[in-house]
């Protein structure tokens, strides 16, 4: 369970988004009228699939997004802290009609009291449109709603509360009245928690702060915000790890098993009869999850067709941060020549691999692990055996055979460098007491087998060996992909304002806040035009967004965006030391110059060695480029860069290969 500080951060977080009116009046013959809403839907209200406001679904979140059911945690907190960051999407709660057509026209205004002793919260009152009005006339001064009208930003309150557009009502009648008390923020620049909490003065006044700061605040000079800094938040919002192993196991405890006939069956029709044979692990299913390392071994996975080799892949059904220490209730994710199987108990896989290899000629066989994550060491030691396997290939994509936070960040945000397990470092950690356990998982890995160990790049393979001295049979680069010049180069830009980026999923440990702050800064100055190139926009910043999604069949999507967009530089910042990183390559590849930080792993290499931007020491450094007018000889007029396209490797296909020539 969490401990109270974090409960309490997780509950405050629920209560700007909970509708207290709404979660009584739909499960009044549940509740009874008299619990806290956001503590009954925190503590076990999701499980039992119960709707938190009219606009999300419980259980729609977790069919959408199947990672997120797998994981077990709690939906509305995941889609707040990061699934909307990532652009995830979202349903409306199947009780919304009903809501708005009975129930809410039949209470009114009623509020809502909780048993003593709860935690602290004022009750949101919810009214029918109609009564908007009359409610706003008794709190709001002349002048007040036009002086606020002026600097809300609606488009980015119905993006960021989608029940107000459910419930039909005006957002900013609905921020005057209820929004505020819900601690929902008017626009990107303003937040109504930090007012409150660095004002007391004006949160014991019971004022609107939005309100307060456009009339009188600004004037007064107030802040708006704690200048605390995302990573703060990042720590504020740390889930302990024992809570996600419990949320893990929750997860798989939901997934159905299938009859082991099944892949008996599957094993009996296969590519070459299992005589060419290529086995790989990884932490999840790469067919169904978006990310860089599964879009990598979908490559691997058709180069393996493209050969004509049987291929199968093992996963565990339920993701977990760390290496399985009990065999006991393990459940794999079978994958054979890209389709999937089912799901089976390691042993059974182990079995029955066995039995149907026992007569087969071994022709072209290898193997490959790229990634021990959730696995059970010994699981993995046996199936290989099973398919008469001993040398293969152990792939470098995060650092999880060095720690147990595979980043290699201190509690999710500094970098720590890899010190030793028992060092006072790692007693401050979130993964310092899991750090021992999970190395002696990789030590008995590479003792059994004979690993050669591919990194994507010198950087990855450099800060891996200052993790333990693992018996590796050999190591080497080998990257996930190479810039190849064009023949063509590109257009003469036109004088004009810096065009600067961020691409990719707005998430803290990419550096979106740095970004989101920098657009704010600078929104008004000429000099300078902010770009977003990802999924989904996020609302309510002065940001043009442009599209750009990449898969296995349009590898180059993201490399064209930038290219359509006449993007000048990029900013590539990373809280972690990346093994690779795909955008710093597309964006070169589409003329861009790339600016990133110290820390940043293969990026900072690959900026420094091509000499493709500026590697800056901090934030400070970055703001300072902007602040100086230095950013503008990042500008396509001034650089003249080239273009180039990426040439993508298979991974171990491409190793593989190399062994038979």
């Amino acid at each position: 369970m969490p401990d109270k500080a974090h409960a309490d951060q997780i509950y405050r977080l629920l209560s700007t988004a909970v509708d207290a009116a709404f979660y009584h009046g739909v499960y009044r013959d549940q509740l009874f009228g008299r619990v806290d809403p956001v503590a009954d839907y925190m503590d076990g209200g999701w499980r039992e699939g119960r709707d938190p406001a009219p606009w999300f679904s419980t259980s729609g979140y977790l069919r959408l997004h199947e990672d997120i059911a797998a994981a077990g945690v709690n939906p509305l907190h995941h889609y707040l802290t990061q699934g909307r960051l990532e652009g995830r999407d979202i349903e409306r709660s199947g009780d919304a009609e009903r809501y708005f057509a009975e129930i809410l026209p039949a209470d009114g205004d009623a509020a809502w009291s909780f048993h003593p002793g709860e935690r602290p919260r004022r009750a949101a009152r919810r009214t029918a449109p109609a009564a908007t009005s009359a409610m706003l006339a008794q709190h709001l001064r002349p002048g007040d709603r036009e002086a606020v009208a002026a600097e809300f930003d609606t488009a980015f309150y119905l993006a960021l509360y989608k029940d107000v557009a459910a419930a039909g009502m005006d957002p900013l009648d609905h921020f005057l009245t209820f929004g505020w008390q819900e601690g929902r923020d008017p626009n990107a620049s303003f937040s109504v928690k930090s007012y409150l909490e660095i004002n007391p003065d004006v949160a014991a006044s019971g004022l609107n702060p939005f309100v307060h700061y456009v009339t009188t605040g600004r004037a007064e000079g107030r802040a708006t915000r704690e200048e605390l800094g995302f990573r703060h938040d990042i720590i504020a919002q740390l889930i302990p790890l024992e809570d996600r192993l419990a949320a893990c196991d929750r997860a798989q405890a939901k997934i159905q098993r299938d009859g082991i006939e099944v892949l008996t069956a599957a094993l009996a029709e296969t590519r070459t009869g299992l005589a060419d044979l290529y086995v790989s692990f990884s932490h999840d299913n790469y067919a169904d999850n978006l990310g860089g390392v599964q879009v990598c071994l979908q490559r691997e996975a058709r180069a393996a067709e493209e050969d004509g080799r049987d291929h199968l892949h093992l996963f565990p059904a339920a993701p977990r941060p760390l290496v399985r220490e009990q065999r006991q209730g393990a459940l794999w994710g079978v994958l054979l020549n890209e389709r999937l199987v089912g799901h089976f108990p390691p042993a059974e896989v182990i079995a029955v691999v066995g039995r149907a290899l026992a007569s087969v000629v071994p022709g072209r066989r290898g193997f490959a692990i790229h990634s021990l994550l959730g696995h059970h060491v010994e699981d993995v030691i046996e199936l290989l055996a099973a398919a008469r396997l001993s040398a293969g290939f152990y792939w470098i994509h995060d650092f999880t055979s060095v720690c147990a936070g595979v980043h290699l960040l201190r509690n999710d945000v500094a970098d720590c460098g890899a010190p030793p397990a028992d060092s006072p470092a790692c007693g401050i950690c979130i993964y310092g007491p899991y750090r021992q356990g999970h190395l002696d998982a990789h030590h008995r890995l590479f003792q059994a087998l004979d690993l050669t160990v591919v990194a994507p790049s010198q950087a990855a393979l450099d800060t891996w060996r200052l993790g333990p001295a693992y018996p590796a049979k050999a190591m080497r680069v080998h990257p996930h992909a190479r810039l190849v010049a064009r023949a063509a180069a590109a257009s003469e830009p036109e004088e004009r304002s810096l065009r600067f980026a961020y691409l990719g999923f707005p998430v803290a440990h990419k550096g979106w806040p740095i970004f989101r702050d920098l657009a704010l800064r600078y929104a008004d100055d000429p000099r300078y035009c902010f770009l977003h190139i990802g999924k989904a926009p996020m609302p309510g910043l002065p940001v043009q967004f442009h599209q750009a999604m990449v898969t296995a069949d349009r590898p180059g999507a993201m490399q064209a965006a930038i290219e359509a967009s006449g993007a000048d530089a990029v900013m590539v910042w990373p809280l972690c030391r990346e093994t690779f990183s795909f955008v710093a390559y597309e964006a070169v590849g589409a003329g861009a110059a790339v600016l990133t930080n110290v820390d940043s792993g293969n990026v900072a290499a690959f900026v420094e060695e091509g000499r493709h931007g500026r590697v800056l020491p901090d934030e400070a450094a970055l703001d300072a480029l902007f602040a100086s007018g230095e950013i503008l000889e990042m500008a396509r007029s001034r650089r003249r860069p080239k273009l180039f396209d990426l040439a993508f490797s298979t991974l171990t296909l491409d190793l593989l290969r190399e062994s038979v020539r």
